[in-house]
């Protein structure tokens, strides 16, 4: 990280970008080559520090920058409420009121980067038409700058991210800067300057006494760091604060043994003015005694408190081991500043490799599978104690565990246990190509930390049990393969809802009748679970029984529906039969609540076939459902599905059908492989897919080749 006025076009432009917005701080973010990753590059007007939770931002991320460059869209929040209702996990680690905007940078795919701002507290609720204006052309400016780069790799300097320190006020001669220090020592009390890092730049005698240290210690310290009675994270929390949302903050702290004073700080884009002076006496005896309590130990940093609730929040959101484990080495590792990081997970008495980065293959295998019992692991041991272990050099892990920085190439690690009520579930190795000395708070943060990727992974490992068995119900109850009919081509499709198991109650089946006939079905139990998923094959098996016995397709529904209403599953089962006749090529269809088909003439035209519709299964057991009858010629194509193919909210279901059969009627000519995955692609896209999605294709032959993918 480096310093500097901005005297290059990339800086020239973040500081016009400030200028033309009137934010108050900017940040450059760029594509890092060959990674899916934003990087800051360029930053002015906040610390480093404050944004070393976003230094480096997965393009998947529910981050604003990430946002606006995945969704080629500006992205605006203002202030806290609206922050904490669409980037939660911002708002925990930024707790302060200010407004922000992400913008992208560069066309195509991906683009090149980000531009972020900040605004101070107070920020009208919209951005003004102007502020838009200089926001698109600050990204332009950008945009073309980044395009010049040789390749990728120059776009994010090795020193990134550079924090550009905006120029002064105004110039000031020797005479008139003496005036002002002058100034400063008759006013009551005492005064001193920050700069935006939090480091003072300036003391006067009246603070020097208030204070109780010498100005040799106090210049270039901050005042958390030399003076341990204001070393209460909620101290250096009110900096953040004033620093962010750009307002006077103030706070009172106690000078032992018994002296109170008064810190007023008013910030700009340059730093902070700090007026202190005597606050008296506060009656506070338990107040008093808190803060006692407090000094005796090393606390926490509130930026690094404000960081580990950014991690923790994101590891709130991750669902699966392999999310967790992205999440670790993509943002965890990078962090703390490591090189390597070793996931392991305990399972039969043993050490499991999760996921690894940094490590070669021969030392990931070496530890592969290490019974428990034994004791030549730094990870096995971690585990038995329950205890982390910290290693800040070589010599001190080989002590220990001869050969093992040799093995790993790495100088110093933290091993981290990871247990949930007292049972371990795996470890987690931080892992350093350097010494790398683990300061008190340090250890504090990761041995915190290691109880939230626990929690994390425990949690993980459960969803991807219940995912891998619903895979496996959900699998095992529709056909594995639809059989092969003569005169029929037929393709199958099922998408799962992405909401709650994978699994539901849509199914689908084709039967061989005889040499003539055949039959085709689709249906939809209520429900994405376990229920839903029974139902619907007891549905599927009785449909199949009683159409293979030679039932009429009225007497296969109103059978099905006798045994579902004995049954009494508080589940209701829509449901479509088909009855080819593959000599005459006509076909015979029975509704029970279910969608209508779309058929697919010769000629292209589409027609919405009108069913008679029967009750739902499962109602009412003397319910009765009539069939109709239609022609199947040559090169005809009928679409059965369910109603998670067309259902939108908001939209009448009957507009739905029609959108459906305006896509089959303007598909291409082609098999019904490509033809389903044409008409699926929409919802194949969807991130919240609410509904199952169930689609049969039966395309009447002779007709055009099945052309596959």
């Amino acid at each position: 990280m480096s310093g500097g006025t901005g005297c290059g076009p990339v800086d020239r432009a973040l500081f016009r970008a400030l200028q033309n917005t009137g934010a108050s701080a900017a940040g450059l973010y760029v594509l890092a080559p060959g990674e899916p990753v934003l990087e800051l590059t360029v930053m002015s007007g906040i610390p480093a520090p404050f944004l070393d939770p976003w230094s480096r931002v997965a393009l998947a991320a529910p981050i604003p920058v990430a946002v606006a460059v995945r969704d080629r869209r500006l992205v605006w929040a203002n202030g806290p409420q609206q922050l904490a209702r669409d980037f939660p996990r911002t708002a925990v680690a930024v707790p302060y009121d200010f407004s922000l905007a992400a913008a992208p940078i560069g066309e195509g795919d991906g683009g090149l980067g980000a531009l972020l701002l900040l605004w101070p507290a107070g920020h009208p609720p919209e951005l003004s038409a102007d502020e838009r204006t200089a926001i698109e052309g600050a990204c332009r400016r950008l945009a073309a700058l980044l395009a010049e780069a040789p390749d990728a790799g120059d776009r994010v300097p090795p020193e990134a991210p550079r924090v550009l320190s905006p120029p002064p006020a105004r110039p000031v001669g020797a005479q008139e800067a003496l005036a002002a220090v002058d100034y400063l020592e008759r006013l009551p009390g005492g005064c001193c300057a920050l700069d935006l890092d939090g480091r003072i730049t300036l003391v006067t005698t009246g603070a020097v006494e208030l204070l109780g240290e010498p100005e040799s210690r106090l210049i270039g310290a901050r005042p958390w760091d030399v003076l341990r009675w204001l070393r209460d994270p909620a101290f250096e929390d009110r900096y953040r604060a004033a620093v962010i949302s750009r307002r006077p903050v103030s706070f009172t702290a106690r000078r032992p043994p018994d002296r109170w004073l008064t810190f007023r700080l008013f910030p700009d884009g340059r730093g902070l003015s700090v007026r202190i002076s005597p606050a008296g006496k506060v009656d506070d005896p338990q107040a008093a005694a808190d803060l006692t309590a407090r000094e005796a130990v090393v606390p926490v940093r509130a930026g690094q408190i404000y960081h580990v609730l950014h991690l923790a929040a994101a590891l709130t959101e991750v669902v699966g081991v392999q999310d967790v484990v992205g999440l670790i080495a993509d943002q965890i590792v990078p962090a703390f500043g490591a090189q390597g990081v070793l996931i392991y997970s305990a399972e039969g008495g043993r050490l499991h490799t999760i996921g690894h980065r940094g490590y070669s293959a021969e030392a990931v295998a070496h530890f592969e599978g290490v019974a428990l019992s034994a004791a030549n692991s730094p990870a096995v041991h971690a585990l038995a104690t329950g205890e982390p272990s910290f290693f800040s050099s070589p010599e001190e892990i080989e002590s220990l565990y001869p050969g093992l920085p040799q093995l790993t190439g790495k100088a110093a690690r933290a091993v981290l246990p990871l247990i949930v009520s007292g049972r371990p579930v795996g470890c987690c190795i931080l892992a350093y190509t350097r010494p790398h000395a683990f300061s008190r708070e340090e250890r504090q943060v990761l041995t915190s930390l290691a109880g939230l990727i626990a929690q994390a992974l425990d949690r993980a490992r459960l969803y991807d049990t219940k995912q891998q068995l619903a895979h496996d119900l959900q699998a095992g109850l529709l056909p594995h393969s639809l059989p092969v009919v003569p005169g029929l081509a037929v393709a199958a499709r099922y998408l799962p809802s992405t909401r709650g198991m994978d699994i539901g109650g849509d199914f689908y089946d084709l039967i061989r009748l005889d040499e003539g006939s055949a039959a085709a079905v689709i249906g939809d139990v209520q429900g994405h679970n376990a229920a839903a998923a029974a139902l619907m094959g007891q549905a599927r098996t009785a449909v199949h029984a009683h159409a293979t016995a030679g039932a009429t397709p009225g007497e296969v529904l109103a059978r099905t529906n006798r045994l579902l209403t004995d049954l009494d599953p508080d589940l209701f089962t829509s449901c479509l039969y088909v009855h080819i006749d593959l000599r005459t090529r006509r076909a015979r269809l029975a509704s029970a609540g279910h969608p209508p088909p779309v058929l697919r003439r010769p000629d292209g035209h589409t027609t919405v076939l009108r069913v008679p519709q029967g009750l739902l299964l499962g109602i009412d057991p003397a319910a009765r459902y009539e069939a109709t009858e239609v022609d199947l010629p040559p090169k005809s194509v009928l679409a059965l599905y369910t109603d998670g193919l067309v259902e939108t909210p908001g939209v009448d279901l009957e507009h739905s059908v029609a959108g459906l059969a305006r896509r089959l009627d303007d598909a291409p000519w082609q098999g019904p492989d490509r033809l389903a995955d044409a008409l699926l692609q929409s919802r194949q896209d969807e991130d919240d897919r609410q509904d199952d999605v169930a689609l049969m294709l039966l395309a009447s032959e002779p007709a055009w080749p099945d052309v596959r993918s």
